[in-house]
């Protein structure tokens, strides 16, 4: 099984596609989609549903786990992250793949066994479940990475 985890965000949406086989973890490959900063929120929208849109059709994820929204003390952040996210979701529908949202706290349940993980312990455990080297990957990916493992039971 493809598990694609993505990690919405207010400048990027940080990516990560993994495999599941006989309940080893693979890393295929993770990365950001940049939002161009810019131009009109319209553009902006437009340019994530377009890289996302490119990503499915090369990869055809089987399944996509999506970070549910974490409302911030910035408010104007959280509103562009739920917009983000509905461009998401939307891509998901239109290409009928199964779509799995999971709160940070449970993400991070999943994967570290602590709800309450930092990002450092988050991080380390997606480099042991991957079994690779994740120094270099920012938070954003493997925050993505996080996602796709811990939706892979579902």
């Amino acid at each position: 099984m493809t598990i694609l985890g993505i990690d919405p965000g207010s400048v990027r949406a940080g990516y990560g596609l993994i495999k599941k086989e006989r309940g080893d973890f693979i890393w295929l490959e993770s990365g950001l989609f940049k939002i161009p900063t810019k131009t009109t929120l319209g553009n902006q929208l437009l340019a994530l549903e377009k890289d996302m849109e490119k990503f499915i059709k090369k990869t055809k994820p089987d399944l996509v786990g999506l970070e549910k929204i974490f409302m911030n003390k910035n408010k104007k952040t959280g509103v562009f992250v739920a917009q983000a996210r509905g461009i998401i979701v939307k891509v998901a529908a239109a290409h009928e793949l199964r779509l799995v949202e999971l709160s940070p706290s449970s993400i991070k349940l999943s994967v570290t066994g602590d709800g309450r993980a930092n990002k450092k312990a988050v991080a380390k455990m997606v480099g042991l479940f991957l079994k690779m080297e994740i120094a270099g990957l920012l938070d954003d990916e493997t925050d993505a990475l996080a996602t796709a493992i811990a939706v892979s039971n579902y």
